[in-house]
């Protein structure tokens, strides 16, 4: 695994999302409830970023939702809960250590939808 520094945690706001533009894809930060995740930054629908998007618990998940059409996306997992999306966002390993976020966007968790 190829892990980098993408942003400071305390650059996240917690349950909050911050854009972190990387050389070949741009990936949304989120801080929910004391956890970090990693997600590509663009709608599997829409194509519009999701760092423009709430953050919130669906049914137990927590996801982040899609500013145009409201399709929300599993963080853990990158699936949509609703509709109109339906392929997955991909999902990035993520480490945090001291006040560093690291994230390996070469080894996506989930299957990419785009």
């Amino acid at each position: 695994m190829a892990f980098e520094r993408v942003c400071a945690l305390s650059d996240v706001p917690e349950d909050g999302v911050l854009r972190v533009e990387l050389v070949d894809v741009d990936v949304a930060v989120v801080r929910f409830e004391g956890e970090v995740f990693a997600v590509e930054d663009l709608c599997s629908h829409a194509e519009v970023p999701l760092s423009d998007g709430d953050v919130e618990e669906l049914d137990g998940a927590p996801t982040i939702e899609c500013a145009l059409h409201g399709s929300c996306f599993d963080l853990r997992t990158g699936e949509p809960t609703n509709l109109p999306a339906t392929e997955p966002v991909p999902v990035y390993p993520v480490r945090v250590e001291g006040d560093d976020v690291l994230v390996d966007v070469a080894a996506p968790l989930a299957a990419t939808g785009t």
